[in-house]
């Protein structure tokens, strides 16, 4: 029998078939009660309205997608991803989300100095620490795939993000998604290092397809790729995290595909090649 105890659904992975309140009833209705949904989507429906969704079913919120996006061109725009941050932090609060992931962001326009941005990002981050801290706000570094290095996030390995996270001391942690890390060879060193410091705050699933035709939406269902998706699991759960699997799938095929139907094919996954 299939269980979907410690299944989480991040809403972008059926943003194409229903908008946030269809999204939660198709959950409710699989038995999911733990969903990780995008700003874009709770502010479709109106942030009370997205907190009253969650309160009155007894969902957990496994994360708020996303804060980040800090380098800019100039120091305006600096301050105004700051602000936008703080913003997002709140709303985080509102929903009771498990942390806020931090998507940090990729090379201004123009620029070619990559380590510049990296101190943007890790002093973007300090000018936002008092807010999260106070609003009891965990705040989750996601490092994402080298190919999004100079768009998206120019923090690309677990390592550079836990030493972002030890610059920046406690209540910040990784969020850790198959899709961008299970290349590392350092991944499992550096698993150990988050679990030893007790900075894995969220874990993400999908598979990584071969070949990838697409640099945004081609992810893949899992176990249709190449990641040892249990492996990983195992690996995670031994540094101490025994949280929620939060099924993250952008793809285009998938977004053309019955949302019921997703939904069957998440959990029987999920089941057969996700569980250790």
């Amino acid at each position: 029998m299939n269980t979907t105890e410690n299944l989480s659904l991040n809403l972008a992975t059926v943003r194409a078939q229903w908008d946030m309140r269809q999204a939660v009833e198709a959950c409710l209705a699989h038995g999911i009660t733990a969903i990780s949904p995008w700003r874009d989507q709770v502010q479709k429906i109106g942030l009370a309205e997205a907190e009253k969704l969650v309160r009155d079913n007894g969902l957990r919120v496994t994360g708020l997608c996303r804060g980040g996006m800090f380098p800019a061109a100039d120091a305006a725009g600096r301050k105004a991803a700051v602000e936008d941050n703080k913003r997002a932090i709140e709303e985080a609060a509102r929903l009771h989300a498990d942390c806020l992931v931090m998507v940090v962001g990729g090379l201004p326009a123009g620029s070619r100095d990559i380590r510049s941005v990296r101190e943007m990002v890790a002093e973007g981050m300090r000018q936002i620490l008092d807010d999260s801290r106070a609003a009891g706000v965990k705040l989750a570094v996601e490092p994402l795939h080298p190919m999004y290095a100079a768009d998206r996030a120019c923090v690309n390995t677990l390592e550079q993000a836990l030493d972002l996270c030890e610059l920046l001391g406690p209540d910040v942690g990784v969020a850790i998604d198959a899709y961008h890390v299970w290349w590392d060879p350092k991944l499992a060193g550096q698993i150990a290092r988050a679990g030893a410091g007790h900075r894995i705050f969220a874990h993400h699933i999908c598979d990584w397809l071969v070949p990838t035709r697409e640099l945004l939406m081609d992810r893949g269902m899992m176990g249709d790729g190449v990641v040892d998706l249990k492996g990983l699991r195992r690996a995670i759960e031994q540094a101490g995290y025994h949280g929620p699997q939060e099924v993250e799938i952008l793809s285009s095929h998938w977004g053309s595909r019955p949302g019921e139907e997703m939904l069957r094919t998440v959990i029987e996954r999920y089941n057969s090649v996700c569980l250790p």
